[in-house]
């Protein structure tokens, strides 16, 4: 017999935070999802590189925007993309950065990626 199971992001497994925002870890059966808060302002090159430890963000990502939005900028390139509420993206392992668009709350759900986050995570 199969065991059901639940989890919410309101109890996470992990939690890894960084200058305005926080990365939320659920791992369930051998997968590892994650919920991204950022406050308005957050950047990744500015925030998030000092827990990582390069320049840009160099992970690749599946996932889709709850709320607010972000600009994702590849680095030596002019072009951008903007994530709004409710669209499923995939970013590709190469370097970039990201940033909170206006005064609302970026929230996103990862399920590829997020594991890449917990390499020398700042735990609370």
């Amino acid at each position: 017999m199969l065991d059901l199971i639940i989890k919410q992001f309101s109890n996470p497994d992990r939690v890894i935070t960084f200058n305005n925002g926080r990365f939320e870890v659920l791992e369930i059966k051998g997968m590892i999802l994650g919920k991204a808060t950022y406050k308005p302002g957050w950047r990744w090159s500015k925030d998030a590189n000092p827990l990582a430890g390069t320049k840009f963000c160099e992970v690749e990502h599946l996932g889709i925007v709850l709320s607010g939005s972000a600009t994702v900028a590849f680095e030596n390139e002019a072009e951008y993309s903007i994530l709004r509420p409710g669209d499923l993206f995939y970013v590709p392992p190469k370097p970039h950065d990201s940033w909170v668009l206006g005064n609302d709350i970026y929230v996103s759900l990862h399920f590829i990626g997020a594991d890449k986050y917990i390499k020398g995570e700042n735990l609370e």
